[in-house]
């Protein structure tokens, strides 16, 4: 099993959870993150004094997929988050181990 993880732009949010729904991925989770890579932020006007903005605002969506689901999933994100411009995003896959549910008490392919 793997982890990806997604670092996308706020607005791609919900093209990107329908994405991964119609190639068969449907649990997420999803946190807003601030950050910033090449970007490097931008600057804002706030009542005449103008301020440097380091952290932009993300989203990282979080998805546990068997290995045979990877690049379906990757593909779905890449093909919705892409905009063309700079700060759209990160793809980040890593193994996981082992999973359980909680409630059940199933194990990794069963747990997902």
């Amino acid at each position: 099993m793997k982890k990806v993880e997604a670092i996308i732009k706020p607005f791609k949010l919900d093209d990107v959870r329908e994405a991964l729904s119609e190639v068969g991925i449907n649990g997420m989770t999803v946190s807003e993150v601030k950050g910033f890579g090449r970007q490097k932020g931008h600057t804002e006007l706030y009542r005449g004094a103008e301020y440097m903005v380091d952290f932009l605002p993300k989203v990282k969506v979080e998805v546990v997929v068997a290995d045979d689901e990877v690049e379906r999933c990757i593909e779905a994100i890449m093909d919705t988050a892409q905009t063309g411009k700079i700060g759209d995003g990160k793809i980040f896959v890593s193994a996981v181990e082992r999973v359980i549910r909680i409630r059940t008490g199933e194990e990794n392919e069963d747990a997902v």
